[in-house]
Formats: structure tokens, sequence, C-alpha cells
């Protein structure tokens, strides 16, 4: 790839990692400038105009980072659109995590892996030029929407991935938490390794020590052999605790106690194993007022609350209600084989201008029951949609309430995946694009509902 239009810029007081990056730089292409000084790097910045900064923390003895982070202040408020990966040899996560929050792209420790480094940079590059693309659907994933808010979460998305720091995702139901989840665990370096979702409000207190950490045969009544736990299944990779804030107090002790020794014992076993895990948890609950109340421990709180990722409800972002409604018809068209409806503008504002209690999964059920009643339709007009819930033409439909004669939501999306797998010849990938969900989500939900799959030779 030519990199000659992509100019770096080089902030460190050290000449030698300076010759030593530069050197590296221009053998991959990139046009690369160097200074030793942060007092002369704004005027640099005016003069040069690069697109991407390796700015070093510490230009004095000083190990703290606060230069660095006070350079990266100056640089946001200069050019928001210039990305800055931040270096240094003392390393911290909390220096990481204030870096990033502040806007830094990433963080990498001296001394640093050539190869790592330039993987950092290429995907910076690329993440520029696929948003300038499509912004309204993020790379490599299916986290739809051009709102600023939502370029704000796939910006973030891209930054805490990279990093093996804790992320808690907050939203309302329906937002999206286990997408979000999904993209960081995606576009991570742990993205070969499993990724396993646990639904925590949905684990029994007296069950909770067995499916989250295994037990040996005979540990209890029912136990008739041995069986790996969740922390077991996802070593090395990512475990998605979903519903969180739903977890007894109890539980939440035996958890933090996973979290801060990295290690678990089965029932029945007093020998201890280690876990290499990164944690993604997410609620729909405010855990600050847990706290508060006394139902969520604070120090689990802020183990798994090292960065924080936020979904705003769909009411908060209806710029993006038109390119959710359009994913969504292009995916159920394409598994139907058919023309995708042509919706009018006004049919579009009246989608927008919906409450959307259920947030993203009700639009997607209007969109997707709205096609399947009138499959066969050119283009779909908002009479549809209200035919579809059984409302009269003049009456607005209550966002949250279903119908009486609604179809069955499960028996739609089972409809929908035995649809996709015949479709697709049991092709998993191939069916998981068309359904605009992962391989991963396509397979729990076959396993959710017992369908008979015939794996793809």
């Amino acid at each position: 790839m030519n990199h000659q239009n992509i100019k770096i810029l080089i902030i460190d007081d050290d000449r030698t990692v300076c010759s030593s990056l530069e050197l590296l730089l221009k053998r991959k292409e990139y046009q690369v400038a160097s200074i030793h000084h942060p007092a002369i790097a704004l005027e640099k910045l005016q003069e040069y105009k690069p697109d991407l900064i390796l700015l070093d923390m510490n230009f004095t003895i000083d190990t703290s980072g606060r230069q660095g982070i006070k350079l990266l202040k100056e640089i946001r408020s200069f050019d928001q659109n210039i990305s800055v990966i931040l270096m240094t040899g003392w390393a911290t996560v909390q220096l990481a995590v204030q870096g990033m929050k502040l806007g830094a792209k990433d963080f990498i420790a001296k001394p640093w892996d050539n190869k790592d480094l330039i993987s950092s940079i290429q995907s910076i590059d690329a993440l520029h030029h696929s948003t300038k693309l499509n912004p309204a659907i993020s790379s490599e994933t299916n986290i739809v929407g051009s709102s600023e808010k939502m370029l704000d979460i796939m910006a973030m998305v891209e930054r805490v991935a990279k990093t093996q720091a804790s992320v808690l995702v907050t939203g309302e139901s329906g937002t999206g938490k286990e997408l979000i989840a999904e993209a960081i665990h995606e576009k991570s370096l742990r993205n070969a390794n499993p990724f396993v979702k646990v639904n925590l409000g949905g684990i029994p207190s007296a069950l909770f020590e067995s499916e989250m950490f295994g037990h040996l045969k005979g540990a209890f009544t029912g136990a008739h052999s041995d069986r790996d736990g969740r922390f077991s299944t996802a070593h090395n990779g990512t475990i998605f605790l979903d519903e969180i804030g739903d977890l007894d107090m109890d539980c939440q002790v035996k958890l933090l106690r996973v979290l801060q020794e990295k290690t678990f014992e089965k029932l029945g076993s007093s020998k201890s194993e280690k876990t290499d895990v990164r944690v993604i948890a997410a609620t729909n609950k405010d855990l600050m007022a847990a706290m508060v109340q006394g139902s969520f421990r604070e120090d689990l709180y802020y183990r798994i609350n090292l960065l924080h990722i936020h979904l705003p409800p769909l009411r908060e972002r209806k710029e993006d209600v038109t390119h959710l409604v359009k994913f969504f018809l292009h995916n159920v068209a394409s598994l139907y084989a058919t023309d995708i409806p042509y919706l009018n503008e006004d049919t579009h504002n009246w989608l927008s201008n919906q409450e959307y209690k259920g947030n993203i999964r009700e639009l997607k059920n209007m969109v997707e029951r709205t096609f399947l009643m009138h499959l066969g339709t050119t283009e779909l007009k908002r009479k549809h949609f209200l035919s579809a819930f059984n409302i009269s033409e003049h009456s607005n439909l209550k966002s949250g309430e279903e119908p009486h004669n609604a179809l069955n939501l499960q028996s739609m999306e089972v409809n929908t995946i035995n649809k996709a797998l015949a479709k697709y010849d049991h092709s998993i990938s191939a069916a998981a694009r068309a359904l605009g969900i992962t391989r991963s989500s396509l397979y729990r939900r076959i396993e959710k509902y017992g369908i008979e799959h015939e794996p793809k030779i």
C-alpha cells in the first residue's frame, strides 16, 4: 500500500528514538518529520499539517505523563481531526485510559514492537478512510449510524478494542450493547479466541459457581460429569457479562475475587486455575444509584468500569433511524431474495418520529414484520406499517405496545434463521452476514431455539 500521502509527526525529546522511528516509517513509505521539544509543537502543526502524531508522554525526568497529557489537550484543541498515538516507557493503564478519554487513538509502550506500531498506524489510517467512505456503517461490524453520538461511539470502540482494559457498556434495553461488545472483541488482539456471552440475570444464585467456574463429577447432586465453566471457555478471549446489574451481592463477591486474582476453583476441586480473559460488562441499570442503595459493590464497579461506553436511546439519535431502516430492509430482502421495497420521505419521517421505547430491537421488529406481512410490495408506506400492527391510518402507533394479533417475535426469528440457513446451504458465515449478525450471535440463537443445523462440509 502506498502511504506517501500520510504525514506523521514524531514528538519525542530522545533523538535516537526519533531516528529509529523515522527509518521504520520511511521504509513503509510514510512522510515523517520530528521535533524534540513540546514548546514548538503547535508551530510545527501549523507548518507541517500532520495526519497522525506519535507523542511521547515525558520530556523531563518526570515520569507521570503530565507533560504528554497537557500537550495532547493542546493538540486536540488545535485540530481534533489529527490522530494521536501516545508512547511512553512508563506505561500504566490509568495513563492510557486518561489519554484515550482525551481523544488519543492508541497507546504504545516503549520499547515498542515494530509490527504492533505499524499495525496501529494502519488501523487508524483504515478507519479514517472507511468512515469517509461510509459513515453510516462501521467497517467490519453491524453498528449502524451517522449521528454525532454514534460516530463518537464507533471511534471509541476502535480505540478501546486494542487495549486489554475492562469495559462497561450501559444503555437502555435494545440499544445494542451486545453488538458493541462483539465489535470490541472482533477488533481486539483476542479476536481469534472465544467470545463468551453470559446472561447473569438468567443464572440462579445457586448455580452461579457451577456456571461460571465449572464443577467436577460428584461435586453436588446431579453433577454426573466434569464441566468447564464460562471462564474456562473464555480463556485467552473475551467474556461478556450481560445484565451485571442483576447480580446479587453474594455472587458479586465471587465474581470480584476472580477478576482481582485471575484465578478460580471448580466446585469440588481445591486446585486453583488461572484465567486470562478480557472483561466486557453491560447493564441497563444505574449502577451508581445501586451503589448508593447498597445493592452493588463499589469495588466491583471500579473493577469493571475502567472504560465506559454509554449507548443513547434511539429517540436521542433520530437521524440514525433512516439508516437503520435501510439496513434492516436490505438484510431481510436479501434473505427472501426479493427487491428492497421503496420508502418515501413521508414514511421515513414518520418512522423517525416514533418513540421506540424498545429502541433498535423494536425498530428492527417493526421493519421486518411489516416487510413479511406485505411481502412483494414494491413500496412500503405508513399505512403498511400501521396495518402490520392493526392500527388505523388516523391513529398513532404507541411505541412499545404489542397488538393482540401480532406475529410471535420468537417464531419470526426462528423462521428467519431457518430461511437464511436453507438459502446459504447451512453456511454459518453467509447466513450471519445476510441476517446482519455475527457468527457467534447466530450460533447462540441456533442453540437457544434448538434449531436443527447441518454443518456445511
